[in-house]
Parts: C-alpha cells; structure tokens; sequence
C-alpha cells in the first residue's frame, strides 16, 4: 500500500549522495539500524533547554505516565528505560521469585537472544523454552508443561510467568483469541503474564484493534513497549497493568543500573512517538513495505516464504546461489538455521519507518538479475 495523504510525510530513506540522486537502502538487517525519527530528534532539542528534576521527576516522564495511561484506556506504571533486554528483564523481577520458571516459546528474545539477562535481572528464575512451528506458543503444549512443573513439588521452579512476544521472532502475530486463551490458563495456574512488545506497533497495525485490547483487556499484566525499532533514538518503557506489581520496581531498576539520571530525554522520545499515533504510523509503513517485499519474493521461481508475513520481518528459504547473488549486490540481512528437512538457505529481511517503496523495488530487481 502506497502512503496517503492522511498520514504525516516521512524523511528519506537515506541522506543524498554526492550526485544528488537519493540513495537507495541496502541493510535490512533489522529496523535498529536506520535513522532516528524526526519528530523524536525534534522533541530530545526541545527537551534539551534549562533544567530539570532527575531519576525521573521530570515533567516530561509525568506527562508520559498519563499519556499511556490514555492511550491503553486504563491506569498504568510507566518506567522508561534505554534498552528492551532491560525492560524485559526488569519486568519479569515483578512476576517470578529467582526459584521461579518463566515459560516462553522456543524463539523468543528473552530466551534466544538476551545472552542470560533474565536469569540474571531475577537472580536465577529459570527460563522454560515451549516448541512452536511459526512462533506463536500453544495452549496445550503451555497447559502440559504447566502441569509437569506443577507435578515436579518443590524439586522443581515453580511456574511463575509467561512471557508472550508480539509479534513473534517469526514476524507472526497473535490473534486476540489466541492471546486470551494462553493468558487464561496462565492466570488459572497462578502465574502472571508479561508480553515482549519490542514490535508491539507492528502487530497492533495488524491487527487493527485498540492497544487494550491487545494487553490488559486480553489478560496482559506487564508489557515492555518498544520505541527504538520504531524510530526512537533508544527508548524502551516497563508498562504495568496490574499496578500491584509496581510496587519497588524503581528500586529494582536502579540496582539493575538502568534508572538514567537525565530519565526526561527517554520519556520525551517517547511522547513523541505517542504524539499524533506516530508510533501506529511508523507500524504500518514498516509492515506495508514488508508486505511489499512478501509479495515480490513469492512471484520469484526460487523463493518460499515459510511464515506468513504479518508484521515488518520477511523470511524466506532462497538457493544459496541467490543467497550470496544479494549479498554480491551489497545487501545485507540476516541467515538463519532452515527448518530440518527443507532445502535452501533461510534469511530475513527486516523493513521500518523510513523504508520507501523504491527500497523494496531495487531489492526485488536485484534478485531478479541473479542468474
């Protein structure tokens, strides 16, 4: 889908080069790696004037608590933070006891990629990795490995949270049905329910409900929300529903080391990106050009997609051959593991913000060269 009028203009997608034509981009490694969104460098500049409380008694963080409280329809605990490994592990200290387990699918960011930091924000709760096939977790299997920890007394962690990642690591999202049912066996169990929202705007954009709906109206307790893939310079926030868990988790946050002395320049990033539904709007640009990419690569004879594309991470299963003709080309994205059994060389291609049609058209035309 091409922009409308009725959404604010964005920046280019890269600066000019020398000849003044407009260069085109060629790393979709991951939506981290591209510029920070104007209207969030505009608001850090107004931000930066005089002085003003520290460690968050700014204005500018009182301001984002009552801002997100409107924007998911309910009181909430806001505590920014810089990074999303910090948010997440600082929001699972409120729900697990370091003899506790945190279930989450086998492809999540807490448990593939955070290189131990939960463990080490809840001094030893014990991650419990749940098989999926396109990373979105299943009831039965989260019912059955409920029951064997509970089965296990006290030789075993005790099932204490779930931790649900929206959209997944496989750029699938959940339905709200889904979300429902997998918070509600949770909650049965005795357990509290924290989503990585590192994509949350994506998802939301796909599925075109209100940010309630999708969290606490679904069964969410604790969202981390992230704004850095989405335009912020760095800017993460711990979100809690249920405000009973907020007790000392300033006081965690600063023992973890992550309680910024200047706290007013996250939270003005992220008023920002509030401001206007900047935040939806950078979403869906990002996940029309996935889209767009999807789209291109099923029409090539040598490429299939494996996941539906439903958020702004494309995979898809490519001979080596076209592998390395993209990377001979200078694009740069990421390889993973193929699922056993299938032929070819898996990869992913990550859209964002400042992704034009013109980008994913270049890409598309270079694949279409490799001979």
């Amino acid at each position: 889908m091409e922009q409308t009028a009725q959404t604010p203009p964005l920046s280019d997608t890269l600066p000019d080069d020398d000849t003044g034509s407009q260069r085109i981009r060629t790393n979709f490694m991951s939506d981290n790696v591209g510029p920070v969104c104007p209207e969030i460098l505009t608001a850090i500049t107004a931000a930066n004037t005089g002085d003003a409380p520290a460690h968050g008694d700014d204005a500018w963080t009182a301001r984002l608590e009552a801002r997100v409280s409107e924007v998911f329809e309910a009181e909430a605990r806001v505590f920014p933070v810089a990074t999303g490994t910090a948010a997440n592990g600082l929001a699972l200290t409120a729900l697990t006891p370091p003899w506790g387990a945190v279930l989450c699918d086998e492809s999540s960011h807490i448990f593939r990629r955070e290189c131990g930091a939960p463990e080490f924000f809840t001094s030893g709760a014990k991650l419990c990795p749940i098989p999926s096939a396109e990373g979105r977790m299943h009831t039965d299997l989260l019912g059955r490995t409920i029951a064997d920890l509970q089965a296990g007394g006290r030789r075993l962690s005790r099932p204490a949270a779930l931790s649900l990642s929206q959209a997944t690591e496989w750029g699938t999202v959940y339905t709200i049905e889904q979300l429902v049912e997998l918070t509600s066996l949770a909650h049965d169990a005795g357990m509290g329910v924290h989503m990585d929202g590192a994509r949350f705007g994506n998802a939301l954009a796909h599925l075109g409900c209100a940010p309630a709906d999708a969290t606490w109206r679904a069964g969410v307790d604790i969202l981390s929300l992230g704004a850095t893939k989405s335009g912020a310079l760095a800017a993460e926030m711990v979100v809690i529903f249920n405000t009973t868990l907020a007790e000392d988790m300033e006081r965690r946050i600063k023992r973890a080391g992550h309680l910024w002395s200047k706290q007013r320049f996250i939270s003005a990033q992220i008023l920002a990106w509030l401001e206007n539904d900047l935040w939806l709007h950078n979403a869906r640009q990002a996940n029309e050009m996935a889209g767009r990419l999807a789209r291109g690569l099923l029409r090539h004879p040598g490429a299939t997609l494996p996941f539906d594309t439903q958020a702004n991470e494309v995979f898809a299963i490519m001979p080596e051959l076209l592998v390395q003709g993209l990377e001979a080309a200078g694009y740069i994205f990421l390889r993973r593991t193929a699922p056993p059994g299938v032929e070819g060389t898996l990869v992913r291609f990550v859209t964002s913000y400042d992704t034009q049609p013109a980008d994913i058209d270049a890409l598309l035309e270079a694949l279409a060269s490799i001979e």
